[in-house]
């Protein structure tokens, strides 16, 4: 048979292109023959041209070896045509073996590479080294492997084939599983095949497979009837959990010891072979017993024994079946008690149980998986599959279905939205079981359904997600807070220097004011970027909300405007509460006022205090409330209310709902931060179209506590103080050059004598220097190097009476977290003003005068 040829063509493709080193017969062999006919036809013409010019002479002698000439090229091109059909069946060959999907090889015995195909050159990199070394490589992950694929080799050397099945290791983990095969190739001396299969899925279902039978196993010993097996002499070879009990004695009691089952028989039968229970016992036997238990006493069964021989034709073994029959009575509670285990297994089970037909429809559920999704088990059981789940889902949850149905294993559990009055997230994770069908129709496919509410732990999820987020801007806010707190005294500070030489009626006095008042506003909203981020400085005192609120109201008249009504409502016996005023006036101004933005056609503005005994943990907003006693302040409006998109996002630093240049974005961030520093928790209920709740949670304090609480310190700008000079020597130390430069000329102008310090280590080399003259030291916290608590620890070590104010853009509590030895310690929060640093100075220096 010829073989098609090919039609011919200028260029071959990229698949018939040899392989370097590979030899081409296709193109030697017809050149070759085509240089033998061309040879022939010259010497032929050669041979009788002379004949022909010289006449008939001797032209027969000419004729006879032209004719010899002509059969020799004519054989010539006959193996021309045979070589080219060979050289096309070569070609076809090879390229039908590159074309193979399985990876292989072919090389010699020294392993050089004689083919390999596209598969294998696709699998492996054998461009840098041989094959035989990057097979090596591959299959060396452990010295099992390695030896295993070192005897497939040696076998090949002894002119055997060679099969193994190896994985493929990468990062530790095995990816993949190959079953080499390699093999002699007839006819060509040292030549092997080497063939690497892809048998990953196959050891999958394996891996599989002895799961499910280590489930079967489980099944039998702990199955609702005994199951032995007993070999010709009667000996137990299997006993399960279950007949082993019925007999008070344990498997491995009667499977290595002497028991026999004639033994555990009251009447064995006479005559019959001792793994028999009656007489002419030949295959499948049913029959009644009677068995004996460990204490004598006597229940009767029905034995369902299979007798299977072995392949050898002599040795044998039962299968056998028992099931108790013990009085009817106390057969039915038993079997009335396991139906109702069962069934409890069902009903009880911790998640979710579905069982839907193969038309998708609910045959069955359980209790869980009513309480999942809310709905009675007659709105449930006849209904399609498709109508309990939510609309977006719904496709990609029917399409997995179909392929579980139609065989396909599940690996991941799905996770669904149900259809519900309210939004639910289950994880589903779905099983194939066989069902009995109808009349006629046979054994029939269906599904099992586990479902898992997974709503609470995708909420937890995002509320963690959010508290991350929160944390992550609020140290952020922090940060640029404390910045800003350095320009910020340095600003004001040398406003504050001006105004000393510009007296009101200079013509620059209103511009430094301008200037000051602008600086005081920007450290405001500075100060509501710490409240946010929880680091700005508090001074607590026991309070009683009812007269917060009584010292508020007219304020809070004048902020809603005439269109909106203000409601207060106190609770009975309210506790009290330990908390900045001013912050916590802060606190209710803001929610009010954004209430009041909420309802732009006018309306309510509720504000409720009332105790509230919290039992147990609760998630307010983010944040988890423990247990204890809390006071609430209730801020209900009857606005517009929150799109739910917007509850997780509304306590963000700069979020902002209203028109632009209406608001900072900083308002109720600003309340977040102050409830949340304060030991608080802060929650929103709102509903779009009916208004917002905002319910604010305090720690009760204690009443004895209140008196011995001092008044916070006020800022002494508007209040006329005492003398402000004073005498003696100050260090101040402070990282920030405009800071200290203001700082340095305010307090020489009080008549101090100031060193200055640019560092922690500068201070030292200052106090080594003047020693016990100096009287004093204000220095900054945050430097670079040695910040001011580890200069301070120095400093203690050998000048132990000099005092210490640490200025700072931080929190105090923040700083007293770094001394827990007692040290008396002094503070002033930035940003300040002369005279808050002259008479922090003073009082400091008074102190222990």
């Amino acid at each position: 048979m010829t073989l098609p040829q090919p039609p011919e063509t200028k260029q071959k493709s990229a698949s018939m292109r040899p392989v370097k080193g590979e030899f081409m017969p296709e193109k030697v062999v017809p050149a070759a023959l085509w240089g033998l006919a061309a040879v022939t036809g010259l010497g032929t013409v050669a041979i009788l041209v002379p004949h022909l010019l010289q006449g008939t002479a001797g032209i027969g002698a000419s004729f006879v070896v032209a004719l010899m000439l002509f059969g020799a090229a004519g054989a010539t091109w006959h193996l021309f045509r045979r070589t080219r059909s060979e050289s096309r069946q070569e070609v076809l060959l090879r390229e039908a073996f590159h074309s193979v999907l399985t990876p292989q090889l072919i090389t010699d015995e020294n392993g050089t590479l004689i083919m390999a195909n596209r598969a294998f050159r696709g699998w492996i990199d054998i461009s840098n080294q041989s094959p035989e070394a990057a097979l090596a490589a591959r299959f060396s992950v452990t010295p099992v492997v390695a030896a295993e694929f070192a005897q497939v080799k040696a076998a090949l050397k002894k002119g055997q084939p060679g099969i193994a099945e190896l994985p493929v290791v990468r990062g530790g983990k095995i990816i993949e599983w190959r079953r080499i095969v390699s093999r002699p190739i007839d006819g060509f001396p040292h030549c092997y095949q080497w063939r690497f299969e892809d048998i990953s899925e196959r050891r999958r279902m394996e891996k599989a497979m002895q799961d499910e039978q280590s489930k079967l196993v489980d099944f039998m010993a702990n199955a609702p009837v005994g199951i032995y097996a007993v070999d010709q002499h009667g000996l137990f070879r299997f006993v399960n959990k279950t007949l082993a009990e019925w007999l008070q004695a344990t498997p491995e009691e009667l499977i290595k010891g002497d028991v026999r089952l004639h033994d555990v028989l009251r009447d064995p039968p006479k005559g019959v072979a001792a793994h028999a229970i009656a007489s002419g016992a030949q295959g499948e036997l049913r029959g009644e017993a009677v068995m004996r238990r460990r204490d004598g006493t006597m229940f009767p069964v029905a034995i369902t024994q299979t007798i299977v021989m072995g392949d050898d034709g002599k040795t044998l073994r039962t299968r056998s079946i028992v099931r108790d029959q013990s009085p009817e009575r106390e057969w039915q509670q038993a079997l009335s008690v396991s139906e109702h285990r069962f069934q409890r297994l069902f009903a009880e089970a911790p998640i979710g149980i579905l069982l839907v037909d193969n038309k998708y429809d609910v045959m069955e559920c359980n209790h869980a998986f009513h309480a999942i999704i809310r709905r009675p088990r007659g709105g449930i059981v006849g209904t399609g599959m498709a109508d309990l789940i939510a609309p977006d889902d719904r496709k990609g949850m029917m399409a997995r279905l179909a392929e579980v149905l139609g065989g396909v294993d599940q690996l991941k559990p799905m996770e669904v939205r149900m259809l519900s009055d309210r939004e639910i997230i289950t994880q589903v994770f779905v099983k194939r079981f066989s069902l009995v069908g109808k009349e006629g129709a046979g054994e029939q496919n269906g599904l099992m359904l586990y479902f898992i509410d997974a709503t609470e732990q995708k909420h937890l999820q995002v509320q963690f997600a959010q508290s991350q987020k929160m944390q992550a801007i609020g140290q952020l806010a922090g940060g640029v807070a404390h910045d800003f707190n350095n320009l910020l005294t340095a600003m004001i500070g040398f406003c504050d220097l001006l105004l000393q030489r510009h007296k009101p009626g200079d013509q620059s006095f209103n511009d430094i004011m301008q200037i000051k008042q602008n600086g005081n506003r920007a450290a405001g909203l500075v100060r509501q970027l710490l409240a946010f981020s929880r680091q700005q400085t508090l001074q607590p005192k026991v309070l009683s909300l009812a007269d917060v609120l009584s010292e508020l109201t007219n304020l809070l008249r004048r902020l809603i405007g005439a269109t909106v009504k203000l409601d207060t409502i106190h609770g009975r016996d309210v506790g009290l509460v330990k908390v900045d005023q001013g912050q916590l006036e802060q606190v209710i101004i803001n929610l009010v006022v954004n209430a009041r933005d909420a309802m732009p056609q006018g309306g309510t503005v509720t504000i409720r205090t009332r105790n509230h005994k919290q039992e147990t943990h609760v998630l307010r907003g983010q944040d988890d409330m423990p247990p204890g006693d809390y006071v609430v302040i209730d801020v209900t409006d009857s606005g517009i209310g929150i799109p739910p998109e917007n509850l997780q996002r509304i306590f963000e630093p700069f979020f902002s709902t209203k028109e632009i240049g209406s608001g900072t974005g900083l308002g109720l961030s600003t309340v977040y931060g102050i409830v949340r520093q304060t030991g608080g928790f802060i929650g929103v209920d709102s509903v779009v179209g009916k208004g917002s709740t905002f319910s604010v949670y305090l720690p009760v304090h204690a009443a004895a506590e209140g008196a011995a609480d001092a008044k916070p310190e006020e800022a002494r700008d508007d209040k006329p103080g005492p003398d402000l000079t004073g005498a003696g020597t100050i260090l101040l130390v402070e990282d920030e050059d405009a800071v200290r430069v203001f700082s340095t000329r305010a307090l020489r102008n009080k008549g101090y004598n100031v060193l200055e310090a640019r560092s922690g280590e500068e201070a030292l080399e200052v106090l080594a220097k003047e020693g016990s003259g100096v009287d004093l030291i204000v220095s900054d916290v945050v430097m670079p190097q040695m910040d001011g608590p580890t200069m301070y620890k120095h400093v203690r070590e050998k000048w132990p009476d000099i005092k210490v104010i640490f200025v700072s853009g931080y929190t105090e509590d923040r700083l007293r977290e770094q001394f827990t030895s007692g040290e008396v310690i002094y503070f002033l929060p930035k940003p300040f003003t002369l005279k808050q640093l002259a008479g922090k100075v003073k009082d400091v220096m008074e102190e222990g005068r």
